[in-house]
């Protein structure tokens, strides 16, 4: 299983603009927001009271953040409006199409959407209901 997802950018204030709208069609919520991390969010039992399943960050290494050939993160959505909330929210926020919200032949169920953010990565939002 999964804890975090990291991904670089070049311009996180640009980053923040675009993934504020757009997580938070998901439900998702920032958590941290610095120089050099922003963190997004669900409310948790835990003592933290936040589990960040995203991190958007300046590279480590100091090279430019650059997407990968092949990498997609897809995030659950609780219904097929959140995942069309989700198109539409990174459409208006400068992100690009790759693929309108529908009904995908992976299974009976599977509705989805892909975009890119501004740094080139792919993205998706996926109800299986």
């Amino acid at each position: 299983m999964l804890l975090y997802v990291t991904l670089g950018s070049n311009d996180l204030k640009r980053s923040k603009k675009f993934y504020d709208p757009v997580l938070a069609a998901l439900g998702l919520t920032c958590t941290v927001a610095d120089e050099t991390d922003i963190a997004y969010g669900v409310a948790t039992q835990s003592t933290t009271g936040m589990k960040n399943i995203l991190w958007v960050l300046t590279p480590f290494l100091k090279a430019p953040a650059s997407w990968g050939n092949g990498t997609m993160i897809a995030f659950e959505a609780p219904t097929r409006a959140a995942v069309d909330k989700f198109h539409a929210a990174a459409l208006a926020a400068g992100g690009t199409d790759e693929g309108a919200p529908g009904l995908r032949p992976y299974h009976a169920s599977f509705y989805s959407c892909y975009v890119r953010d501004p740094d080139g990565n792919k993205l998706s939002a996926v109800c299986e209901t």
